[in-house]
């Protein structure tokens, strides 16, 4: 009598178990525990992107003026510049990062007591060029000519 060879299961069709009643229940097939998973890490990362945002804004409305001002429109423009950004506090200063590295941040003249505030690019910017380049900037304030170096180093950071 010859054997029958045990058939392959179909990776498409539901997982089966047992419970502990003995009763069969159909489970999640490897592809659609995947599919949620991925889902799952979606709304995770939308959820953070807004809490993200909440908090940059937050932290913004706290600074004196004219770094007030200026982190408004700094947060348009890098918004504009790169939306693929995503907003967030670094050692609570306004940063904007991508795949959770951080790539430019604001620093209001306020948190070091300096004469100034500073625009910053971090090692993860992509603005190499030679063998030096900026890589932070000083801020009085902004003016058309400002913003448009700006959103074109940070398009660049992000490109």
């Amino acid at each position: 009598m010859a054997q029958k060879k045990p058939a392959k299961k179909d990776p498409q069709k539901s997982a089966t178990r047992t419970t502990a009643t003995g009763k069969t229940s159909k489970g999640f097939t490897d592809e659609e525990r995947a599919a949620m998973k991925e889902r799952a890490q979606e709304l995770k990362a939308a959820a953070g992107k807004a809490e993200g945002e909440s908090a940059v804004l937050a932290k913004i409305a706290e600074m004196r003026e004219p770094d007030r001002t200026m982190g408004k429109r700094l947060h348009a423009i890098i918004k504009e510049s790169a939306p693929t950004l995503s907003p967030r506090l670094w050692y609570g200063m306004p940063a904007y990062s991508k795949d959770d590295k951080v790539v430019c941040f604001f620093q209001a003249a306020q948190k070091f007591k300096t004469r100034y505030a500073t625009f910053g690019f971090s090692d993860k910017a992509n603005l190499d060029e030679g063998a030096m380049w900026p890589a932070a900037f000083a801020l009085r304030g902004l003016n058309a000519a400002e913003e448009a170096t700006i959103a074109a180093l940070v398009k660049k950071a992000v490109g």
